[in-house]
């Protein structure tokens, strides 16, 4: 699950907790929100710790010149 479904995850979290006023026999609307909600932070959190570690800093390298840039392909 990548950044755009965590979003959605809060997202949907925070419409069910304080959007709705459904009322489902068994099912506290309410909580499963706030359960969403959890969910995609902690999601949010995993993958931008994820991100922080996978970017490398490499030193830049000398180019490669060739020895006669004129010189064409041939015989």
């Amino acid at each position: 699950m990548g950044l755009g479904g965590c979003i959605i995850l809060i997202a949907v979290g925070a419409i069910l907790t304080f959007a709705t006023d459904w009322d489902m026999q068994g099912v506290n609307l309410d909580l499963v929100g706030i359960i969403f909600m959890i969910v995609g932070l902690i999601g949010v959190a995993t993958f931008s710790s994820i991100a922080k570690r996978k970017r490398v800093v490499v030193p830049p390298t000398a180019p490669v010149l060739d020895e006669d840039p004129h010189r064409r392909g041939g015989y």
